[in-house]
């Protein structure tokens, strides 16, 4: 039949179905907000009238800065259900990035909560195609923007129940752009189907087996590329939502996987080595609900892989994806060939991030496109297809052309190799970006800054291990008499939030160059390496958001 795969569809099959099932927030005061996908829905179609009567077009874009809450999951599904998109916009981007992601996507509507308000103020006269600013609470507190509503007076009145058009699946439902690391931002244009097809595959038992018995917690951002796609996937399939607003900290997630009875929790590796500590620390704290943990954005310890097998019952499933991916194209996937392996063999592999998911191919090609033997050790330019993956960025046809071969596949700029079981290990990046967290540093955007300080000649910012956050950037600076690292420090400050900074200064004559000139990167990396080891716990001056708070 010609059947348009849309969000719309997947909205209407958990009311229909699972309309009894709840979708929890806890709240900044510590209580709670409980509701359930009947009551949603109607508060989604509130809010896709109240869009018709600001008058928003379709295929017009609304911002959304938001943590996880209810409120931003309704903001998921009321835009895109009725022909519109919504921009998932990261609040820890650079001011400058702000603007120009905003300004780009003609964002006319500006949802936001009232702990980014300030953010937004600093930036709104920049903001060219804004016309409403919308508070994600029932109040307005004091503020600047202007004109300003809150969300309840926003869709209050409205009718509860929505003629939702009939969408081609090839319509932009989101939109979510990169994290600049290598220049601006470039846009992810997401459509129905893609989404659609993703949240599908998100059931499939090789993949993470997502169902309607799941009690989903998404400690993982919402403006995280769709929220890792848990909002679509888990609403597809009618599980429960434990949202957990601000309360990200460990405490705070022990608690709701507790109390909610939580089977799937999602969260960059930190947290989980984080949470075997605080359970080490705290002996009544309790998760034995888990069934499984998704993580990404770094492999998480063997160590810690293997505790939670064997202590906790709960097995890590890592998955490796990208923004322009939806982000989601291997996970984890213990095979019958592998079971067969050793034990440690068997950890050993599942530190790397494992197979394509099902609807996803890759490939690996070295410099001249050649293809790439899968033999462990050869390694090449990962590839990759598949229906969620975009086939350009929004408005940047320079780039496009850059990432994408004459054939249709997406080079995704980082180095890997595949094995004999057909095992994704990723193990550089082409241009040298720093994943601290699970969060993007541009080293280049740094190193520009640092040489614009009239003191500094060169510098060249490099990756470094670190015990927590994975990755940390560490400068090496050439600079004149009297530079300090402090001088250094509140320069970065005027541009880049306090986690983008270098952990480490460190003020040398010279700088080595590779034979093309470039400042050779992977040798200081080495020589880094060879000295200091990794860097400690306490280095990092402020960690990245997601993990402290």
């Amino acid at each position: 039949m010609d059947y348009d795969l849309t969000l719309t569809k997947t909205l209407t099959r958990a009311t229909d179905q699972f309309g009894h099932k709840e979708i929890v927030t806890k709240l900044d005061d510590g209580g709670y907000h409980r509701y359930t996908y009947a009551d949603a829905y109607e508060r989604i179609c509130q809010l896709a009238h109240a869009l018709d009567e600001y008058g928003l077009e379709r295929g017009d874009r609304v911002s959304v800065m938001a943590v996880n809450h209810y409120r931003h999951y309704e903001l998921y599904y009321g835009p895109s259900c009725s022909g519109r998109s919504i921009h998932m916009t990261n609040h820890r981007l650079p001011e400058e990035h702000l603007v120009t992601i905003i300004n780009e996507a003609e964002d006319r509507l500006l949802f936001v909560d009232p702990a980014f308000i300030e953010t937004i103020e600093s930036i709104e006269a920049e903001l060219e195609t804004v016309e409403q600013y919308v508070v994600l609470d029932d109040t307005v507190p004091d503020t600047t923007l202007s004109p300003v509503t809150d969300y309840e007076s926003f869709i209050d009145g409205h009718p509860t129940e929505y003629e939702w058009p009939d969408l081609d699946e090839e319509t932009e439902c989101g939109i979510c752009y990169t994290s600049g690391t290598t220049g601006l931002p470039k846009g992810a244009s997401y459509s129905h189907r893609g989404l659609y097809l993703l949240s599908l595959s998100y059931g499939a038992r090789d993949s993470f087996g997502i169902c309607e018995e799941d009690v989903i917690l998404p400690v993982v951002p919402m403006f995280h590329v769709n929220g890792w796609s848990l909002p679509y996937s888990g609403t597809l399939y009618g599980s429960s939502f434990v949202l957990p607003g601000t309360h990200t900290d460990l405490e705070s997630i022990e608690e709701l996987i507790r109390e909610e009875s939580v089977t799937i929790a999602a969260a960059v590796p930190t947290i989980w080595t984080e949470m075997a500590s605080y359970i080490d620390d705290n002996p009544t704290a309790d998760i034995s609900t888990l069934d499984r943990i998704l993580t990404g954005g770094s492999s998480p310890p063997p160590a810690i892989m293997r505790r939670f097998d064997e202590e906790f019952d709960a097995p890590i499933i890592q998955g490796y994806g990208m923004t322009e991916a939806s982000p989601h194209l291997v996970n984890t996937l213990v095979t019958t060939e592998v079971q067969d392996l050793p034990e440690e063999e068997q950890y050993d592999l599942r530190t790397k991030p494992g197979q394509p998911t099902p609807g996803a191919e890759l490939r690996l090609r070295d410099e001249d496109g050649d293809p790439v033997p899968h033999d462990g050790e050869s390694t090449g330019e990962i590839q990759a297809r598949s229906p969620w993956v975009i086939d350009e960025y929004y408005a940047r046809p320079e780039a496009t052309q850059e990432s994408f071969t004459d054939d249709g596949w997406f080079k995704t700029g980082d180095i890997g190799t595949i094995d004999e079981y057909g095992y994704l290990d990723v193990v550089d990046r082409v241009d040298d970006i720093i994943k601290s967290g699970g969060e993007w540093i541009s080293s280049v955007e740094l190193e520009n800054e640092l040489m614009a300080h009239g003191d500094v000649v060169e510098a060249s910012v490099v990756s470094v291990d670190h015990e927590r956050w994975q990755e940390r950037p560490v400068a090496y600076v050439v600079g004149g008499d009297g530079v300090t690292e402090d001088a250094l420090r509140n320069h970065l400050l005027d541009r880049f939030p306090k986690w983008w900074l270098p952990d480490l200064f460190v003020f040398t004559d010279e700088i080595p160059r590779t034979s093309t000139g470039k400042y050779d990167k992977q040798s200081l990396r080495t020589a880094f390496q060879h000295e200091h080891g990794s860097l400690p716990i306490e280095s990092s001056g402020e960690p990245p958001r997601s993990h402290k708070d």
